[in-house]
């Protein structure tokens, strides 16, 4: 079946290049829209390039070049995403994220719109230049595809917007209440930082565009604060626990030790990798203890909250907290940055995996030493010797013993 699915979409993508294979020709497109908006961060803020991002041609399964957990849960390798999202348009207009004016303030209806559906929608675009190459990497976002300046665009096809999210965008809300609200109801965290990215959620005296790479990261954080309420108040894990496990060459190790909620990340990029083009293992970490941090994770940036919330969504669903080390590594096999959705999907798939419990800190320590140089051929010792968790856990058992 998965690889059933691969082959159609390689097929697809195949035929509308060979139709298309002139791309400094298009200037107007009758497509479908995933459907899906990315607002950039490059301009001089609050000016921000918004962009309405379809295939080259209209396309009832739009939706699977923007689904990535449809992706991780199909196995998509690599090449496979890069093909994706290679071949969507990005159609791009200038806007304030607080006064959209004139003819972009239509555009930016129109990519509320999009945001908004629950199902791909048609579109007619025109350009004003010819379509520019566009794969780019990032820590956060994914590839847009190529660039072309937007000068006219017209929805054709019904748009379809879930009550829900109806009656929340129509309310006079926080965001952060109709994240939570919308959560709630089965909105993923991905179709949540589009909302958010538009300017649709929050009081509408507030309202504004988002770029996407913060719209990601805040809903993330968001989500987390919000589950980590309740996690805060719950019993510890019984025993010392073992995660492991890989996507598209992002590794985990996740160490769950009974104690009170707190959360380190080692993020170790091996040489070829993506983000390391030396020849030297390169290491960034960040963490927060019981109360949380007051700071953007700027070490290992989105990628910190994009791997904390699915732990969070676990340790919520046994009813249980945890002090928790993770150390992520970046293998050669992970040569294009695809932006945190990895992340996020690699430690989604390590936590479905069966746990391996341990009676002591010790003997989960050095379990964790064997797999990561037998399945990733990487020995953590160092990065643990320098974990401030560790160092916390070992202090408080001394205090305890003590008194």
């Amino acid at each position: 079946m998965v690889e059933d699915i691969r082959f159609e979409v390689i097929k697809k993508i195949a035929n509308t290049r060979f139709k298309y294979k002139d791309l400094g020709k298009i200037f107007s497109l009758d497509s479908t829209s995933p459907p899906s908006v990315f607002v950039g961060s490059k301009l001089k803020y609050p000016l921000v390039n918004v962009g309405i991002l379809s295939p080259l041609e209209r396309d009832e399964d739009a939706w699977i070049y923007d689904d990535a957990e449809f992706w991780a849960q199909n196995n998509f390798g690599i090449r496979d995403v890069v093909n994706l999202r290679e071949n969507l348009l990005n159609s791009r207009f200038q806007s304030n994220v607080t006064a959209p004016r004139g003819n972009n303030g239509r555009f930016v209806e129109m990519a509320q719109e999009l945001a908004l559906a629950s199902r791909p929608v048609d579109v007619e675009i025109e350009l004003t230049k010819k379509v520019g190459p566009g794969f780019k990497r990032d820590r956060i976002v994914m590839p847009q595809g190529m660039a072309g300046q937007l000068k006219k665009a017209r929805i054709t096809g019904n748009v379809k917007i879930d009550s829900k999210l109806d009656k929340i965008v129509n309310d006079d809300i926080k965001a952060t209440e109709a994240v939570e609200f919308l959560y709630k109801n089965n909105f993923s965290e991905y179709s949540l930082s589009k909302i958010l990215s538009v300017g649709v959620l929050g009081l509408k005296k507030d309202r504004k565009l988002v770029p996407t790479r913060w719209s990601i990261t805040a809903t993330d954080d968001m989500i987390g604060k919000k589950l980590l309420e309740s996690i805060r108040n719950y019993k510890w894990i019984e025993n010392h626990e073992l995660f492991f496990g890989e996507f598209m060459g992002n590794c985990y190790l996740v160490m769950l030790f009974p104690n009170v909620f707190s959360y380190e990340l080692f993020e170790l990029y091996l040489p070829g990798s993506s983000w390391n083009t030396g020849k030297e293992i390169k290491a960034s970490t960040d963490m927060e203890d019981f109360y949380g941090r007051k700071d953007y994770a700027s070490n290992t940036a989105g990628g910190y909250y994009a791997a904390r919330l699915p732990i969070l969504e676990y340790l919520e669903k046994e009813k249980k907290q945890a002090s928790v080390l993770v150390i992520r590594i970046e293998l050669p096999t992970y040569w294009a940055a695809l932006g945190v959705w990895v992340c996020r999907e690699a430690m989604k798939k390590t936590l479905d995996r069966k746990s391996l419990k341990f009676p002591d800190m010790k003997e989960l320590i050095e379990s964790t030493r064997k797999i990561g140089m037998i399945k990733f051929g990487y020995d953590p010792e160092k990065i643990i010797k320098k974990s401030k968790i560790l160092e916390n856990i070992k202090t408080q058992t001394t205090l305890g013993k003590w008194a």
